[in-house]
């Protein structure tokens, strides 16, 4: 049970942090059809679970229990790419390149092609 409620306020507070983060960058970023809020959410949730993987793994600071509240609670709920870009570079680090690149092509193809399926199926619903 601990660990759903650190999971849960971390993503609370994740959540409303990427809602307003977002929501600032998209207001200055009002004339341009790109969506710069996605891409600073993304890009700052990266260089956050970097410098705390970092620190993670060379100073062993984190418990389980802050892990969970931090990584997957408050990034999870920031930003999932986070997670990823994460991921995939620690699958370089460990040399695993092939691995790396299959998640890439996987993550970004089978995300693109649900949101289409999803989207198809909707449509043929609506019907």
């Amino acid at each position: 049970m601990r660990e759903l409620l650190l999971v849960g306020s971390g993503g609370f507070v994740g959540s409303v942090a990427r809602f307003l983060l977002a929501g600032v960058v998209t207001h200055a970023s009002a004339g341009s059809r790109f969506p710069f809020g996605t891409l600073a959410v993304n890009t700052v949730g990266c260089l956050v679970i970097g410098v705390l993987s970092g620190l993670a793994e060379h100073s062993g600071v984190f418990t389980p229990n802050v892990r969970l509240l931090l990584f997957t609670g408050v990034l999870g709920g920031f930003t999932t790419f986070s997670a990823f870009a994460f991921e995939t570079w620690f699958l370089g680090h460990e040399h695993a390149w092939l691995l790396a690149g299959a998640n890439i092509v996987a993550q970004v193809t089978l995300g693109i092609a649900a949101v289409w399926i999803g989207h198809q199926g909707l449509i043929l619903a609506s019907r």
